[in-house]
This record gives structure tokens, sequence and C-alpha cells, in this order.
């Protein structure tokens, strides 16, 4: 009994960063209606920072660098906790002012990305700005212990607790006690009754932010002692805090605050019994970050239907579809363009076209899903390294033959995406984007980083060969072989013009109708259900091939491939390149990771390392400035082209030729 409360109490740290972000994001989705993904990066800057300032005094701005200290005699960790505190509180009206604001009546979607936005600029900024592998969290809390029911408990563990409970104290009496509180819950009722009252929701909810931050970049340096620095760490434990939001209904300060507490005991207890003889091989590594995904599924099927939305002003609506036609001139001109780029490129530059290709795909399978269907998915390459992965089993334990092995393969990852699109059943919009978020987040923890499950044979993929001709990407010193980057584009080809005819057509028009309006499609007789399965399903396959290709182009699979970080940067290109059209996903796949334009950044501007600042930086440009994109806005550029041709047509007069002309093209007609 005492070592099972030792490691419960071990968990209290990261239990006091789930209940501080989530006690954060009750309160900003009070003030706002949005749901924060990136609270936790909010949190990552201030660590760092304050870790930079304790080593050497350098204060490390996103542009320039201050001296406070030296190595030998660096920042006071008193100043270096304030100035930690206001970095975060400043990036949190940085994210109000500039980018929720902004965004306030705009669709959920824009929403959701500008968030994801936001997270994937502030951790590429954190990797950017500090030596994030050589910089120590140093101790801020007493380093003694006391013993409590025969266990050794850190006082640093029990204090960060204590801080807990005093955010969610005080945020609730904000919320209930003060009058400028009430006004801004009055306000996400009805906002234009709080503006009448005469309060600005945009003051009040500034207010809220700039709590929520301070209290975010306290626990989090407070805790970073004790948790350790690592980057992806503060990004994810949003995750954790929005399961633990969810069960208090995003409203519920003392709720999201005990659950957060408790989640982190938990998943100590659980990494303790993983070291139990008895305790099962498979279940040894990442089932902790598995748990808050079955939090978020459970929590938001019992109560989806009662977490409250905020007021609004007026109907906002997604991005304008444009029917897909397969016409023959263009599809043909794409093909040659790219099989003339395969022939003229070599090494890494034909490796960069074959990548950009394979994500073009996968990018496509975020058009149907988001772009058509409305349902806001987040784990296109959690079910891309499904395939990926069953690939590898399929081709060297079973000797499946290409290409029955990627179809295969691909049709498991299919039957994820169905598993994890069943919660879209019951809630949409940001509640899904969490869901599918947080099974991205468990299957990379639970199955790709996982011995006992991913670990056989090395991961190695066999050569694809087809009638005794090797497909194999590499030969000898070639990078990628003409073979295999040809292969590569008649598969893409093959399924994107069969999900074309398929947007096209009567399910494409399902699709555009249940993401209008679930009801009135119903109405007329579509089963939105069976609607949504086949959308999860449709969209998994897509990226189960793209998966399965990206694991031929390698021979052999790891995790690292297949991360969160990856799928929401080509979800943010997909994004940029507008996630509603075709012409989007080939955008996305030419400026996607290791993509035609990543290799250009590298090789010929040597922009690598900011890569990811640049692509999370056009998302937020994108969703705050231009919503449907690159290809929609080249489109409405081309229509208002086309519009002012017309208007400056001079109508033809009575008797002249050309009136004749029209009247027999109208009589044809």
């Amino acid at each position: 009994m005492g070592q099972f409360l030792q490691f419960a109490f071990l968990g209290l740290a990261a239990g006091a960063i789930y209940s501080v972000l989530a006690s954060s994001l009750v309160g900003i989705y009070a003030a706002t209606g949005i749901i924060n993904f990136a609270q936790g990066a909010i949190g990552l800057y201030s660590v760092y920072l304050v870790a930079a300032l304790r080593t050497d005094g350098s204060l490390v701005l996103p542009i320039g660098t201050l001296s406070l200290g030296s190595e030998d005699d660096p920042t006071s960790m008193e100043l270096a906790l304030v100035l930690g505190v206001v970095s975060a509180v400043v990036w949190a009206l940085l994210a109000h002012v500039l980018v929720f604001r902004p965004l306030r009546h705009a669709p959920v979607l824009a929403q959701v990305v500008a968030s994801v936005g936001l997270m994937l600029f502030l951790q590429a900024l954190v990797q950017l700005r500090f030596d994030t592998e050589n910089l120590f969290a140093q101790s801020i809390l007493p380093e003694n212990t006391v013993e409590i029911a025969g266990a050794v408990v850190n006082v640093s563990d029990l204090i960060l607790a204590g801080v807990a409970i005093a955010v969610s104290l005080l945020l609730w009496a904000y919320f209930r006690l003060t009058t400028l509180g009430v006004a801004t819950r009055a306000g996400s009722e009805d906002e234009l009754a709080a503006r009448l009252s005469g309060y600005s929701p945009d003051r009040l909810a500034a207010i809220v932010w700039v709590i929520s931050g301070a209290a975010t970049g306290l626990i989090v340096v407070l805790a970073s002692f004790t948790i350790g620095l690592t980057v992806t760490s503060y990004t994810f434990f949003v995750i954790p805090a929005l399961a633990v939001a969810l069960v208090g209904r995003l409203t519920s300060f003392g709720i999201a605050c005990a659950a957060g507490l408790v989640l982190g005991a938990f998943q100590s207890v659980i990494s303790w019994l993983a070291t139990k003889t008895w305790w099962p091989e498979w279940a040894q590594a990442g089932l902790g970050d598995a748990v808050p995904f079955v939090i978020v599924v459970v929590a938001l099927f019992l109560l989806g239907g009662r977490i409250p939305s905020r007021g609004s002003l007026g109907e906002v609506r997604m991005p304008a579809v444009r029917i897909p036609r397969i016409r023959v001139v263009p599809t043909v001109a794409i093909i040659a363009a790219v099989v003339i780029a395969i022939l003229l490129t070599f090494g890494t530059w034909r490796f960069g076209v074959v990548t950009s290709v394979i994500l073009t795909l996968i990018a496509l399978s975020l058009v149907l899903l988001t772009g058509y269907l409305g349902q806001i998915s987040l784990a296109s390459m959690a079910f891309a390294g499904a395939a990926g992965f069953a690939l590898s089993k399929l081709t060297t334990n079973w000797n499946v033959p290409f290409p029955f092995s990627m179809l295969f393969a691909a049709l498991i990852a299919t039957g994820l995406g169905v598993l994890v699109g069943v919660p879209a059943l019951r809630i949409r919009g940001a509640q899904l984007a969490v869901v599918t978020l947080a099974a991205a987040l468990a299957i990379q923890s639970f199955v790709f980083n996982n011995p006992a499950i991913t670990a056989f044979e090395g991961n190695m993929i066999a050569d694809p060969t087809l009638f005794g001709i090797d497909l194999g990407v590499r030969d000898g010193t070639n990078l990628v072989t003409l073979r295999f980057a040809l292969m590569v584009l008649v598969v893409v080809a093959i399924a994107t013009l069969v999900v074309l005819r398929f947007m096209g057509g009567s399910t494409g028009r399902a699709f555009l109708a249940v993401r209008s309006n679930e009801r009135a499609a119903a109405s007329v007789g579509i089963n939105v259900a069976a609607t949504k399965l086949l959308g999860f399903a449709l969209s998994a396959f897509l990226a189960g091939i793209g998966g399965c290709l990206i694991g031929y182009s390698r021979g052999q699979l790891s995790a690292g491939s297949f991360t969160v970080m990856i799928g929401l940067t080509l979800l943010a290109m997909t994004y940029v390149g507008g996630i509603t059209s075709f012409a989007g996903a080939v955008i996305a796949g030419i400026i996607g990771p290791l993509g035609v334009g990543y290799v250009f950044l590298t090789q010929t501007l040597s922009f690598g390392e900011y890569y990811e600042l640049i692509a999370a930086g056009s998302l937020l440009l994108m969703a705050v400035m231009n919503p449907v994109g690159v290809a929609g806005a080249a489109s409405e550029f081309g229509d208002r082209i086309r519009t002012l041709r017309h208007r400056r047509e001079p109508e033809p007069q009575p008797g002249a030729p050309g009136a004749a002309q029209s009247a027999e093209a109208g009589a044809h007609v």
C-alpha cells in the first residue's frame, strides 16, 4: 500500500499541470467559446525561458537576446520566475489579439486549425531559439520529503497540487463572485446582451487570457524540475488537460482540477504496475498516454450533448467547395508534368518529388473528410502509420505480394479510421478534433512506440515486385529508382481519380449535405451515420495507401515517420493550400514535410531549420486572413476576372451579325 501511495503522489506534479491547463481551458472556453489546443505550448516557452535565464542569464526573445547575467552569475530564481510568467501572459494576449479575436465568428474549422497552428508555431520557435538539448530545469520548490501513510512524499509535489487547487478556486471565484466574471459568463450565453449592457466581450476575454496565461506559466515553471525539459511533452500536456476539462463539461473548474490530479496519479500508478512481472508485455509502454483518449471518448459520449456552446452574433459557414470534375486534358497534363519532374530529377530532388506525390494523397484524405464532410480530423498520419506498420508485418512475416499487401494494410487502416470515427456519430466540430488528436497521440504512444506491438524484424518492408519486375526504391547508390517513382505515381493517380469520382458523384453530394446541415440531410433520406463512417473509412483508406507508399520509400519504418506533429504539419499545409479542393491537396503535397518545397528550402535556400516555423506561420495567416487557402483564393480571383470580362463585353445591336449569331445559338439551345 505504501508503494501504491508513493507512486500516486509522484503523479501529482503532472496532475497539477493537467489541472491548471484544464482550468485555463474551461475559462477560455467560457470567455470565447474556443478550445485552445495551444495552451500547453504557451507554457512551453516559459519553461525554456526560465531555464536559459538560470543557466547563463540569457533572456531569449523571439528575435534577439538580452543578457541579464552570466554562467557564473545567472539571473536570480525570483526574477526568472516572474519573467517566465510574464512571457506566458504576453503569448496568451498575443494569441487573443492576433489570432482568436479575428476568428471569433469564423467557422469552427478555422478556429481549430488556427489553434493547432499556434501550437506548431510556438514549438518550432522554442526549438529554433533555445538550445533544447543542453538546457536543464533547476529546482525552485523545496526538495525535502514527508511521510504520509507509509509513503515518502515530496513536499514539492504537494505544493504543486496546492497551486493547482488555488488556481481552480481563483478562476471559480472570478467567474462567480466578480462583476466582470459574471458578465463574461453572461456573454458566453448571449453575446449581444453583454454588448448592450456595456461590456466588451473582447476585453472580458482578454482578462481571462491573462489569468490563464499567468497560471499556465507559473505551474509549468514550478513543475519543470520534476517533469524535466522536453519540447513535445509540454505541448501535448494539453491532451490529458482537454480530457479532464471535458469531464467537467468545459464548465466546472472543480471537477476539471480534481480529475486532473487523479489522472496524473493514475498514470504514475500504471507506470509502476508496468514494472511488475505479471503485467502483460503488450501494455508496458504507452498505456498511460492512451488513458486520456479513453476518457475523452467516454466523456463526450456521455456528456457531448450537454456541453454548452457559446452564443454568437451570427451564423458562420465553412469555406466554399468546388465540385471536382475529371477532365481528360488537365488530368493528362498534370500526370505528364509529374513524369517530367521525375525524369529530370535524381537523388534528393527525386525523393522530394515522390514524397510530394505521396503527401498529396494523404492531404486528399483530409480534403475528403474535413473539407467535404466537415468532420475535423487530426489523425491522418496515425492512419498512415497503422497501414505502414501493418505492411511491414504482411511483407516480412507473411510474404503477401504487392499490391495485395498494400491493399490489406490500407484496409487495416480503414478499420482503425471507422473506430476513431464512431464518436463523430455523437459529436462534431472542435470536440471531434479533440477526439482525433487524442486518438493520434494514443496510437503513436501505445502502438508505434510500443516494442511489443511494432518491433518485429526491425520493421523492414520487402521491396514491391510485379510480374517479376523489381519496383524497389533503391538500386545501389540510386536513392530513388525510376521504376519506383513511376509506380508511386500510378498508384496515387488511380486512387486520386477514384476518390475524385466519388466526390463528384452522389457520394460527394451526400457528404456536402451532411456538412451543410445534418438534420436537413436526414430529412431527404441521407443516412447521416453511415455517411460519416463512410467518410472516415475512405479517408483512412487513402491515408493508409499513402502510409504504405511511405513505407516502401523508406524500406524500414520507424515511429518518427508518422508522428502527430508531422500529421498536424500536413494538416496545416492542406489548409494553406485549400482544405476544400483537390488543388489544395496538390499544394499541400508540394510544400509538405520532405516534399519538393522542403527540399528547396533545405538544398537551395538553406532554410530547412525554419521550415516548421514557416509552415505554422503560413497557417496562422491563412486561418485569419484567407480561410479558403491558396487554391480557393486563385479560384475566386479567376471568377472575378471572368465576371469583369463578361461585364465589359458589349451587347450585340439588333441587326448586327453578332445578334443574328446569338439568336441562332439561342434557337439551338
